[in-house]
């Protein structure tokens, strides 16, 4: 993606992420029940590799499987590029891990962005002290293997109620995930760089005693020109 881009999107929240996306008609972008493993600090931004699992069968998931070097579950950990999001379908279903931590290191490894499952992770805790952003539903001990079959990578997928292309891009931050689609990734970083400027503005209005009405939205003429004047002050 584009480095621009990529570094726009380090800089804003997906709340106002979700408000752009909103203004062009995408209402249901955010993944739902997703959160982070740990909170980093900082967003996850990368386009998404993505893995679908389906309900597994008892005769088609031994443990015996794993043996199988283009198992769709490693491979994907083992093919994901550099920079991306693996962003797995998990059937929205927590009783059995997605992945573990031997997996999401060897993903942090090779330099992927980040990580999210619409189901949970086993050593959940061990991978939230990793580097790499993860986002899960709940920890979950069980394998893969008793209720999930990986079966598809890099495919369109359903994460969280959310429909999930690979290239999408994903931006996470310390509350959730949020999927933009790449044809309008860059419009809708200068779009969310311009509103984030805006809401910190407002931010520090109103811890200085200012009311939100006319300046939240900006409908008062005097609160622009004062945030035109805050923006050269703070070189926003």
């Amino acid at each position: 993606m584009n480095p621009a881009t990529r570094d726009k999107l380090m800089g804003v929240s997906v709340a106002t992420l979700c408000s752009a996306l909103f203004k062009r008609g995408l209402r249901n972008q955010t993944i739902q029940d997703v959160r982070p493993v740990r909170p980093k600090g900082r967003n996850m931004v990368g386009p998404a590799f993505t893995l679908r699992y389906m309900p597994a069968r008892e005769d088609r998931n031994p443990m015996t499987i794993f043996r199988d070097p283009k198992h769709p579950q490693r491979h994907a950990i083992e093919t994901c590029p550099e920079g991306h999001v693996l962003v797995m379908d998990s059937r929205k279903d927590a009783r059995a891990a997605s992945a573990g931590d031997i997996l999401i290191t060897r993903l942090m490894i090779r330099g992927g962005a980040g990580v999210v499952t619409d189901g949970g992770f086993r050593d959940a805790m061990t991978i939230g002290d990793l580097d790499i952003p993860a986002y899960h539903h709940r920890p979950s001990s069980p394998t893969n293997l008793t209720l999930h079959e990986a079966v598809d990578i890099n495919v369109p997928i359903g994460c969280g109620d959310v429909a999930v292309f690979p290239g999408d891009i994903m931006v996470g931050d310390d509350d959730s995930v949020i999927v933009i689609p790449a044809e309008i990734v860059d419009d809708i970083a200068d779009e969310a760089v311009e509103m984030t400027a805006y809401e910190d503005f407002a931010v520090e209005r109103v811890k200085q005693g200012h009311t939100i009405i006319g300046l939240y939205p900006a409908t008062d003429e005097t609160n622009l020109k004062l945030f035109a004047e805050w923006r050269k002050t703070n070189n926003r």
